[in-house]
């Protein structure tokens, strides 16, 4: 069970007595009700808008005033609250500031808003201020520090690990990407002589032996504030990790939506071989960036041995691989080899320590028939100048003969998963502007329902007839580098510039992509410069709650063995940040693409004000409509129905519920904590105001 700290959460029992109502009145008619939505005022600034973006990640509702906008609506009392059938309701279970107060002197709203905190017990998030008595902190400038903590090692407080920041190991590094770009700005000092201020999380003050405060709860006049003295966005690792926190605190562990770590890896072209780099001809024979005839190929391909350390590096990390397999790999390769293939036997005598997915039989082009005498290739066309199309028997045969390869040789495989070769029969763009018209029949034919694409490309789930696309993040892990030294020399072609010997792809797409200042050295670039960074591109997108897969291939395993620096990077910086209670979540393709799917209609419903919750004392209900799951996250000992709510992650209880239309009534555990007056915390969305945003998308990472 999530630790609680008096000093971080008000329980029924002090709540009751802090607004002085009668014992008994948080479960009596006439206690108010409290929306499960939160109010956030921003001022265009980071800090309010990374905490908005992980709102919208959990699928948490909220209402944003852009203190901005000349036609916003004014913070008064009828906008935080009313009656609603004789019983008073708070609109707002919390309210994110951008500051401590970002109004004038005198301010009528402020003053709304602090009666309103003070009348409901709701607390408040001060997104990024600084250090000053006003937030129960001694002026920095005077005793504590004010500037850069880049690279520094900000720790939780036992405060904090017994209140919102439980699911952390104890550490909250900060970045320090770049040598010359300043990345952060923090206020550190200490509180107040006399103040009831909490530190939650600290540094150490430069230059001392004293720590300062970072995040810290201040209460003062009736009100609780998240005092926040750096700055940060929404990409930044030092946020991600404490965003689940800040929401937590404000809620008080009572909301819609739910947040958890995932990472998946797919390895394609399992049985096959992957095409090496040219280092002299800059391209790889044999694939379609070469020239015809242009060397020769120089195929990558796993071990027995391979395998074995994939299945033993996977038990390390408690943690598995997704293999999507070309059969025809090893039926080509027991041909050559008079019958023989040691590493198609291997995989197979361990294939229960893996997942599979089918990958199409021999790994054709299943878009276009490609043009390949020219560089970049073409769509091939008919004498009209149509465009010829891999048939739609002949995209189903890839399918089913890939299948049945792999039934025959005891793989466990979902059917209603596919991974095409290079996500071909999609559009690929500037060649191919639309999927094969082939592509939807043949995937009915074969019972596919779901069916991978590259994240790259289209990050959001679509319709390919009847299957739904689960996007997939490419790892800058390429597929035909089986040793660090292809790899960097194949990275400094793509981004270096002409000048340097590079192709200037980098100087052509400014726009996405960046040069490198020198080529990487081909000896040490690979663990000092790719590592680091695709370890942080990888991890930033689980820090983000980003529960679709990355790919890399067979050929990464195989040989150097180039993957598993980045792999590890991932998986064992996450367990040194994150307690055991708050685990990667490894989902296998097709619960990545039933989450996605739950995500898009719980976000649509809230769009179109179908959702209503709201909270009186220990009773929660939920209404959405028939069909639509519900995502909340509750305290441990809530139940439905008699029945434990959810599953455990980070402390709470989480997960979706079924829903047919009908109220769901939840019951809080009896001490559950109260972040607003004992009454109802309620999110009616019925007819949204024009300043009201709901979940919009899931913000990640840009792609490597």
């Amino acid at each position: 069970m999530k630790r609680m700290s008096s000093t971080i959460a008000l329980t029924v029992g002090a709540l009751i007595a802090a607004l002085g109502l009668p014992v008994g009145a948080a479960h009596a008619d006439t206690a108010p009700r409290i929306d499960l939505r939160v109010l956030v005022v921003s001022d265009g600034g980071p800090s309010t808008d990374a905490i908005a973006a992980e709102l919208d990640v959990s699928g948490t509702p909220y209402t944003e005033i852009d203190l901005t906008r000349a036609d916003r609506p004014v913070i008064d009392a009828e906008l935080l609250a009313d009656t609603v059938d004789g019983r008073p309701r708070a609109k707002y279970q919390a309210v994110v500031l951008p500051n401590d107060n970002p109004f004038a002197a005198g301010s009528a709203e402020m003053a709304a808003l602090v009666s309103y905190e003070q009348t409901y017990g709701i607390p408040q998030v001060d997104a990024y201020t600084y250090a000053r008595p006003e937030t129960g902190l001694n002026y920095a400038v005077l005793s504590g520090y004010a500037g850069s903590l880049d690279g520094a090692r900000a720790e939780v407080t036992p405060a904090g690990l017994a209140g919102p920041f439980g699911y952390l190991d104890g550490a909250v590094p900060f970045e320090d990407n770049s040598p010359t770009v300043g990345e952060s700005y923090a206020y550190l000092s200490t509180p107040v002589a006399g103040a009831d201020f909490t530190p939650l999380v600290e540094a150490q003050i430069p230059g001392t032996a004293r720590r300062g405060s970072l995040v810290g709860e201040y209460r003062h006049d009736g009100r609780r504030e998240l005092v926040v003295t750096f700055v940060y966005n929404q990409y930044q690792q030092q946020f991600r990790l404490l965003a689940r926190g800040i929401v937590e605190w404000m809620t008080g562990g009572v909301h819609l939506g739910a947040s958890r770590n995932y990472f998946a890896v797919h390895v394609d072209d399992v049985f096959a071989a992957d095409d090496r780099w040219n280092s002299a001809l800059n391209c790889t024979p044999g694939d379609v960036d070469c020239p015809e005839g242009a060397g020769t190929p120089d195929p990558i391909r796993m071990t027995p041995e391979d395998v074995t350390y994939a299945a033993d590096w996977q038990d390390g990390h408690d943690f598995t691989l997704d293999m999507a397999y070309n059969g025809a790999g090893s039926v080509d390769h027991r041909e050559d080899n008079g019958g023989a293939d040691p590493l198609a036997d291997r995989f197979v005598a361990d294939r229960a320590r893996f997942r599979w997915i089918n990958h199409t039989y021999t790994h054709a082009f299943l878009g276009c028939e490609q043009d390949t005498a020219v560089v970049p290739w073409r769509c091939a066309t008919e004498a009209d100048g149509s465009v010829r199309w891999v048939s739609r028997a002949a995209i189903a045969d890839e399918i089913a003969t890939n299948r049945v390869w792999g039934e025959n040789a005891g793989l466990p495989l979902d059917n209603t998963e596919l991974v095409t070769g290079e996500h071909s029969g999609m559009r690929v763009l500037p060649q191919q502007t639309s999927d094969n018209p082939n592509l939807a029949p043949a995937l009915a034919d074969t019972g596919v329902t779901w069916l991978a694409s590259d994240n790259s490309r289209e990050p959001g789930q679509r319709q390919v007839g009847a299957a739904t696309t689960v996007p997939r993040h490419p790892m800058n892990v390429f597929y035909n580098a089986g040793r660090a030294a292809e790899q960097v020399d194949e990275y400094n072609w793509i981004y270096t510039g002409r000048a340097q010997g590079g192709s200037g792809i980098c100087e052509d797409n400014p726009a996405t992509s960046t040069c490198l200042t020198e080529p990487l050295d081909t000896a040490t670039g690979y663990a000092q410069y790719i590592v680091p960074l695709e370890t942080r591109t990888a991890l930033g997108h689980v820090l983000a709650g980003d529960p679709r897969p990355h790919f890399i291939h067979q050929s990464n395993l195989a040989e150097d063995r180039i993957a598993y620096p980045v792999l590890d990077g991932v998986l064992d910086g996450y367990a040194e940040l994150f307690a055991a209670g708050a685990p990667v979540v490894n989902l296998p393709m097709k619960d990545i693409g039933v989450e996605l799917q739950r995500r898009s209609a719980w976000r649509a419903a809230l769009d179109e004000g179908l959702v209503t919750a709201y909270r009186v004392g220990d009773a929660v209900t939920i209404q959405a409509p028939d069909g639509v799951a519900v995502t909340a996250t509750l305290p441990e000992g809530t139940t439905l129905a008699g029945a434990a709510y959810g599953t455990a992650y980070a402390g709470a209880r989480s997960g979706w519920t079924p829903s047919t239309g009908a109220p769901l009534a939840l019951a809080l555990p009896s001490a559950a904590a109260l972040p607003a007056a004992g009454g109802e915390q309620s999110a009616t969305v019925t007819d949204p105001a024009p300043d009201t945003h709901v979940p919009a998308g899931t913000t990640a990472s840009p792609e490597s």
